[in-house]
C-alpha cells in the first residue's frame, strides 16, 4: 500500500513540475514575442520614440511583477499568478497593436 502512494506522489510531482516548465516555456516566448514586435515596429517606422519607450516601460513593469511573484513562492507561478500576467501581457499586445496602427510614425 505505501509503495503505490508512492508511485502517485512522484507521478503527481514529476505531472506538476512538467506543466510549469510547459507554463514557464509559454510565458517566456510569449514575452520574446512581444519585443519582436515592438522592434518590428521600431525598424518599420510604425512606432514613435515615445511610444516605444512606454511600451518598453510596460513590458518591464510586467517582468518585475513576475519576478515578484515567482520570488514570493520559490521560483513557482501559481495558477492565480499565471492568470494575472497573462491578462497583463494580453493588454500590452493590445497597446502594441494599437500604437502600431495608429497614425503617429517616426
Amino acid at each position: 500500500m505505501k509503495f503505490s502512494k508512492l508511485v502517485v506522489i512522484a507521478t503527481l510531482s514529476l505531472t506538476t513540475a512538467a506543466l510549469s516548465a510547459q507554463t514557464n516555456k509559454r510565458i517566456n516566448e510569449r514575452k520574446e514575442n512581444q519585443q519582436d514586435r515592438i522592434a518590428q515596429g521600431v525598424k518599420s517606422g510604425q512606432l514613435t520614440a515615445g511610444e516605444t519607450a512606454h511600451l518598453e516601460k510596460q513590458e518591464a513593469a510586467v517582468n518585475r511583477e513576475e519576478k515578484a511573484m515567482r520570488g514570493q513562492d520559490n521560483g513557482h507561478l501559481t495558477k492565480t499568478d499565471r492568470k494575472l500576467l497573462n491578462q497583463q501581457q494580453n493588454q500590452e499586445s493590445r497597446r502594441i497593436y494599437r500604437d502600431k496602427h495608429n497614425s503617429r510614425v517616426q
